[in-house]
């Protein structure tokens, strides 16, 4: 059995366009573990809504970086997404079904619960005027040759 140990960065601005170069760039990286379509899916779903959260809430309207780090180890892919805009005031609040702090943009408020709903962990690290961090965690169930 082949370990793969491998990790990367990437920097990017707050805009909704980059929510998909998230996304390719996250699936190219993890290509290396040949992931099933399913699990593939399952990671770019609950990446884009982290990436999307952060793109939307962090910076309110202000231009801000994301920063996405992905790590593999052996089987489990870990990523973090992470600002440095207005911080979660209540991270269990947020993290409610339903609940969002902009309801005037039609937001659904299930962006944790689709992350929670296709991932082994969900972590939300947040500090008020200094950003989040969103750890998002999942082991493959691919057999690595």
């Amino acid at each position: 059995m082949t370990t793969f140990n491998n990790r990367m960065k990437l920097e990017f601005m707050n805009k909704s366009e980059n929510e998909s170069f998230a996304r390719v760039a996250v699936a190219a990286f993890i290509s290396q573990l040949d992931p099933t379509i399913e699990e593939l899916i399952e990671i770019k779903t609950a990446l884009s809504e982290a990436v999307t959260n952060a793109i939307i809430h962090a910076y309110d309207t202000n231009e801000g970086i994301i920063i996405l780090h992905c790590s593999i180890e052996d089987k489990t892919v870990e990523i973090t997404i992470e600002d440095s805009g207005i911080g979660i005031e209540d991270i269990n609040k947020a993290r409610e079904p339903l609940f969002t702090s902009k309801p005037e943009q039609e937001r659904s408020g299930m962006g944790f619960t689709v992350m929670e709903t296709f991932v082994d962990e969900v972590n939300v690290h947040s500090v008020l005027g200094e950003g989040t961090k969103v750890f998002l965690k999942k082991t493959l169930n691919t057999d690595i040759a």
